[in-house]
């Protein structure tokens, strides 16, 4: 055969073939050879590889690149040519010197697996597998996974392969259950996920819980229940709900699942209840309860579309019957006919045999529906069994069934644990003998109140409970020694012995503190009130007061029924004991009560015990509850004893009050004074009160009053003086009320000098109130001992204070002052005026609109201040134009009349002289 001439060397081949000619060996020249022809067809190419490979059949890298190019040659065409079979023929050269070559073995097995031969397949990934040392078998064993697990490999090779690998590597069981899942062999698959669930040292690679491979085992049961056998399903579900508690409910369905598909379906009713039964979440039995009513409801439907199917065929039977009528029967149904007969015969009227058992289905579901509520409470109380209030509702469930009810109440207080019940377990036993009581059997009533005080309940409470609601039934049936002789034995104290017996055990019981339940005690003393006699109350209050039990209500009450019986004294007696036994605020009813009542009995035959009665009353009572014990006392001296005494006694409950209520009892004694001595005498309680330390609002009221008091009484001067002293409790820009009552009084009763004697007031009150005069702040003064006034004034403008026109003035106009004289001015309080000084020290009140200026003398360096001079119309001034020209003209210019004029003319004065 001619071989074509594009595959002879070339001009520019000589080169590569004479270096190859003197080196046959060198790799490095082959490759550049080949790199050299990398654009020459791949015959030329195929036949340079070949040469090349014979020359160094041991080469990887020329192996390597050899097969991939004959790989990309038949990438595009179909599996069927002949140059696969060219293909293969070479990766089989390729591996007698590269068998040890994982990669050349990937390559021809992904090769052999697309071409689809299935058995050269397996086998070759078995020689490769055999080749390779085993810790390279992984790069084989993940192409002949994803080999065997294609469509068409038969599914006894997939296994067998399979199982190989997980004795290679046994952590990817997983796979392998996925893959008889997916091959729907439903029985090696149950095996192996309930060997690896056996299995404590298994780690999923998946990263799956225990927990979710028991739902999957669960699921492949059920789902497939007829597939699986070999299994005991049941015992590997509930070892499942006994260990995993959280998927309970879903659990159990998957068991009654699992035997609605086997066809047992009365098992499965048995799994549902009790899976209900013993739930203790209500999540769960909801799934439960909901899967058992989808049940019945399918098997509901299913039955009447049967029975529907079975009408149309007896039909249809019926018919046929009729057509045949008259042909003779055939011989070969003559046995089948008699085996019908004897069924019939022997299993007729057996209801379990009723193929029509609609009604019994319908029975059941309502049933089932109907038990739901019970069903439900019962989880609740598997939750908690000690939770009283759940066993009302389950009692109230069976309303009209008194046989259910008493078995309820029989197993709740057999269930429950005082000590750890949720609520009042004594409301159990009483609900429990007023069963018996509505249906008028009081024997066995008493029966479950004896027991019930026998039960050692957590606090003396609910035990005495029980004993009042015993009496209270024997009252309600007319037995009223009953009731008695139960309280009796209900407050009687334990004996020595048993208090020795029960100190020995070291568990004390609440019987041995009944004895000392105000409850009971309480109840026992209307009993006996109601009753029992005189002697009999009287012994069981003393008792109360000897046990040291009472409360105020009590002795209260004994007093009340002392007096009931004209037992005065001793009713008064009661109240001084309850008086030494509590205090304050508990013992203000008595005391209230013991003085009123006092009073009432013996008015002004026992004055000066009353008397004694009420300082005592006073002397412990807390100043912010002594006012109505006050007013008590000043009614008792008004109505039997002094005025004088009355008046004195309004004096101290002035004293004696917090200052919240000063005001109020002021007003109280004025109005009594003035009603019993005449308005004259109230002067002196005004004084008082307005001296007494009351606060700023209550002071400028309390003037207010006086005022109009001296006012009615004409005494206009004194008015006007009240008012001068209650004007520096008042601002002007938050009080108008108090300035505008002046502003009336001087309209009315004064002349313009007094008027504007008010209105300069006025202003110096709300100059005293503005923000410029402010008090110092104490930190600067305890800084800097020797700051005077003008730094610390300029620190506050320098914090943002502001500072109004005058103050500047004042500023500019005064000269810089020695220390030492700042030092002895007064700086904690800046007045609305100045207050002056003489010489000894001691502080007189100057003119409050006086400006306080410098001596011409007091500094030799002092210049004249010039002050730039603006004229003031006259008209600004009104009538002080004329007073001023007066003055001028007589001369008179003094200290005194320099008081009425303003700052500014003071200084244009002092400009012109």
């Amino acid at each position: 055969m001619s071989i074509s001439q594009e595959l002879y060397p070339s001009q520019d081949d000589l080169l590569y073939e004479e270096e190859l000619l003197r080196n046959p060996f060198s790799l490095k020249l082959w490759w550049r050879y080949l790199i050299a022809r990398s654009e020459s067809p791949f015959k030329k190419r195929f036949v340079i590889y070949e040469r090349a490979l014979k020359a160094l059949p041991g080469s990887y890298k020329l192996w390597h690149a050899y097969l991939r190019e004959r790989l990309d040659l038949v990438r595009n065409i179909p599996i069927t040519h002949t140059q696969y079979d060219t293909l293969n023929n070479t990766f089989e050269r390729a591996l007698v010197t590269m068998h040890k070559m994982p990669r050349i073995w990937i390559m021809y097995l992904q090769t052999l697996t697309e071409q689809k031969l299935v058995m050269r397949a397996r086998r070759t990934f078995d020689r490769a597998l055999c080749a390779l040392p085993v810790t390279q078998h992984d790069r084989i064993w993940e192409p002949y996974l994803v080999f065997v697990s294609q469509q068409g490999i038969p599914i006894e090779t997939s296994l067998r392969v399979y199982r190989r690998y997980l004795k290679y590597d046994p952590s990817h069981i997983e796979d392998f259950i996925e893959f008889l899942v997916n091959s729907s062999l439903w029985q090696e698959a149950a095996e192996r996920l309930a060997s690896v669930l056996n299995d404590d040292r298994f780690y999923s690679i998946k990263g799956k819980t225990k927990h979710r491979l028991w739902l999957e085992l669960c699921d492949l049961l059920t789902r497939h229940a007829n597939e699986v056998s070999g299994l005991n399903v049941d015992a590997i579900i509930r070892g499942g709900i006994r260990k995993f508690t959280d998927e309970v409910g879903r659990l159990w369905t998957s068991l009654a699942e699992y035997y609605i598909r086997r066809g047992l379906h009365e098992k499965a009713r048995d799994v549902f209840e009790e899976g209900m039964c013993t739930v203790i979440t209500v999540r769960d039995f909801s799934v439960i309860f909901d899967s058992y009513t989808q049940f019945e409801e399918s098997m509901l439907a299913y039955k009447m579309e049967e029975i529907d199917l079975s009408d149309d065929e007896e039909e249809e039977a019926e018919q046929e019957n009729d057509v045949q009528e008259g042909d003779e029967e055939d011989i070969r149904f003559k046995e089948k006919s008699w085996e019908d007969d004897f069924e019939k015969k022997i299993l007729d009227g057996f209801w379990l045999n009723e193929k029509n058992d609609i009604d019994l289905r319908l029975a059941r579901l309502d049933y089932l529906m109907d038990r739901r509520p019970e069903l439900a409470n019962s989880v609740l109380l598997r939750q908690n069994p000690h939770n009283v209030e759940q066993w009302h509702r389950r009692v109230k469930l069976f309303d009209g069934n008194p046989a259910k009810q008493i078995l309820s109440y029989t197993e709740a207080v057999r269930t429950i644990d005082p000590m750890k019940a949720v609520g009042k377990p004594h409301t159990l036993w009483v609900a429990f003998a007023k069963l018996y009581e509505q249906h008028d059997d009081l024997v066995n009533a008493r029966v479950i109140f004896d027991k019930a005080v026998q039960v050692n309940y957590k606090t003396v409470d609910n035990l005495a409970s029980i004993w009042c609601e015993w009496a209270e039934m024997e009252l309600r049936h007319q037995n009223f020694r009953g009731a008695l002789e139960l309280m009796r034995r209900a407050t009687a104290e334990p004996s020595v012995e048993v208090k020795r017996k029960v100190a020995a055990d070291g568990n004390e019981p609440v019987q041995m503190k009944l004895h000392k339940s105000l409850r009971l005690w309480t109840f026992y003393v209307d009993l006996e009130e109601s009753l029992g006699t005189l002697e009999s109350t009287r012994a069981v209050y003393e008792r109360i007061l000897d046990l040291r039990i009472a409360t105020p209500q009590i002795i209260i009450n004994y007093a009340y029924f002392l007096e009931e019986h004209k037992y005065f004294e001793d009713a008064f007696k009661v109240y001084e004991r309850g008086v030494k036994i509590f205090k304050y605020p508990h013992v203000k009813d008595i005391w209230v009560t013991y003085l009123s009542k006092f009073v009432k009995r013996y008015g002004k035959a026992k004055l000066e015990r009353a008397r004694e009665l009420f300082e005592n009353a006073v002397e412990t009572t807390p100043a912010d509850q002594v006012k109505p014990l006050y007013l008590q006392y000043a009614k008792l001296e008004e109505d039997y004893g002094l005025a004088k005494r009355a008046m004195k006694v309004y004096d101290q409950a002035t004293k004696a009050v917090p200052n919240s209520e000063k005001l109020s009892m002021y007003e109280i004694y004025i109005a009594r004074a003035a009603e019993i001595f005449g308005v004259p005498r109230t002067r002196e309680i005004y004084e008082q009160a307005i001296e007494s330390g009351l606060p700023d609002k209550d002071v400028k009221t309390m003037c207010l009053k006086y005022a109009e008091l001296e006012k009615s009484l004409g005494e206009i001067d004194r008015a006007r003086g009240i008012y001068v002293f209650a004007s520096q409790f008042a601002d002007p820009r938050s009080d108008p009320e108090f300035w505008n009552k002046w502003h009336e009084f001087e309209v009315q009763h004064g002349n313009e000098d007094t008027f504007r004697e008010m209105l300069r007031i006025k202003r110096s009150v709300s100059a005293s109130y503005s923000q410029t005069h402010f008090i110092l702040p104490e930190y600067l003064m305890q800084k800097d001992q020797t700051v005077n006034l003008d730094d610390a004034k300029d620190k506050l403008k320098e914090a943002g204070v502001p500072e109004d026109e005058m103050a500047a003035l004042e500023r500019q106009l005064a000269p810089a002052v020695n220390n030492s004289v700042a030092k002895d001015r007064k700086v904690g309080f800046v007045s609305a005026g100045v207050e002056s000084q003489s010489d000894k020290g001691i502080k007189t009140s100057g003119n409050h609109e006086d400006i306080e200026l410098p001596d011409e003398s007091d500094s030799d360096d002092d210049d004249k201040i010039e002050i730039a001079q603006k004229d003031v119309p006259d008209a600004v001034f009104g009538d002080l134009i004329r007073k001023r020209d007066e003055t001028e003209n007589n001369g008179e210019v003094d200290g005194a009349n320099d008081t009425k004029l303003g700052a500014l003319e003071r200084i244009k004065r002092m400009k012109r002289n």
